[in-house]
């Protein structure tokens, strides 16, 4: 295990220098240029003490990230490259392939595990990238890595633990391809979205073996043969304004079967089944994402309908299960329904999985 002073190399990618400082299991590690990279402390590779000199960088490719800091944002790991030599390239390698991956560090234990999240650049081009991401109840974006990766090559892009999967409904990636000394033919920039069903992290079937990864693994492709998946046009708001309009529209037409939800008054108190059962007569044809957003539609109609009852007590029976309903929940409460009062509903009256909200 790397200790601060010690020299290091980088395992899978070139690169290395000094250790700075330790923060968790991310070492700070100093380059010969004095830039600092952020590196997983697994991917350090002891190469002497600090009364060595710092290993000499390859010419031909240097992945660095330079963490930069914003005064309100999270640290947004940005690339930083030499110039390489001339690259091997493949006759396949003249379309764009393009891959966003994330890896389970223990797929045994998907409940608590982390996932380092990689992107595939699979072409004879260097990409300029960003890697983005928003929850559902989010309109802006948060950047979670800006930088460039060769061609051939994947590279790191940051790690995620089961408590940022609620802020990763939706994923973005935008990309410039170039090559390097040489006329190549070019490719369009464009900016490509993708909808992320954030429970299949913790189902095992959901992990597949990939051809370009040693272990299964979530994937999601950005660019298949030259083609983006599911490019999001310049108007990203406008779109998706319209988009949420007609889903909902579709959602109602959908649901002519739709049982009358059963609300329970007990005393003063709102009690509301929100499991599946209780709001669709059938779930032939649903998705889980289907069945959530049929939930959290029955939390929000309820919520709208007693906004203006100041004091009144609603209980929101939404099961134990894997806890993918009440994390939704309560981002809706975080976010939308800020300023009420939260807590565990009685377990003797409601049993586990159980929360009410006072309005306030």
């Amino acid at each position: 295990m790397a200790k601060i002073g010690d020299i290091v190399r980088f395992l899978n990618s070139v690169g290395g220098g000094k250790v700075t400082k330790i923060q968790g299991n991310l070492a700070y590690v100093e380059d010969e240029d004095g830039f600092e990279t952020p590196v997983l402390l697994r991917e350090c590779v002891v190469v002497g003490d600090s009364s060595a000199e710092v290993p000499a960088r390859r010419p031909d490719t240097v992945v660095e990230a330079k963490v930069i800091q914003p005064s309100d944002a999270a640290p947004v790991p940005v690339a930083v490259y030499e110039e390489p030599e001339p690259v091997e390239e493949t006759p396949e390698g003249e379309k764009l392939n393009v891959v966003l991956a994330y890896e389970p560090r223990d797929l045994k234990h998907l409940s608590s595990t982390v996932f380092d999240t990689y992107l595939v650049n699979d072409s004879n081009y260097y990409l300029y990238f960003t890697y983005l991401t928003r929850s559902n109840s989010d309109s802006e974006w948060t950047t979670r890595y800006a930088g460039m990766v060769e061609p051939n090559i994947q590279v790191f892009v940051g790690e995620i633990c089961r408590e940022d999967l609620p802020e990763m409904d939706h994923l973005a990636v935008q990309y410039v391809a170039f090559k390097r000394g040489k006329e190549f033919s070019l490719k369009s920039p464009a900016s490509v979205e993708l909808k992320v069903d954030t429970t299949k992290f913790a189902k095992l079937h959901c992990f597949r073996d990939n051809v370009y990864f040693d272990v299964p693994v979530i994937a999601f492709d950005v660019v298949k043969d030259d083609a983006p998946c599911r490019s999001v046009s310049v108007n990203v708001s406008a779109l998706e304004d319209s988009m949420r309009g007609k889903i909902k529209a579709d959602r109602v037409k959908k649901r002519v079967v739709k049982k009358q939800p059963k609300h329970d008054r007990r005393s003063d108190v709102i009690v509301v089944d929100l499991h599946i059962s209780e709001l669709v007569d059938n779930i032939r044809g649903l998705s889980n994402a289907d069945m959530l957003n049929i939930q959290i539609d029955e939390f929000s109609r309820v919520m709208d309908e007693h906004l203006s009852h100041k004091g009144q007590k609603i209980v929101f029976i939404h099961g134990k299960g894997e806890g993918v309903l009440r994390n939704a929940i309560m981002k809706e409460l975080r976010h939308r329904y800020k300023g009420h009062d939260v807590q565990d509903a009685s377990f003797r009256e409601y049993g586990f999985g159980a929360t009410q909200v006072t309005i306030r």
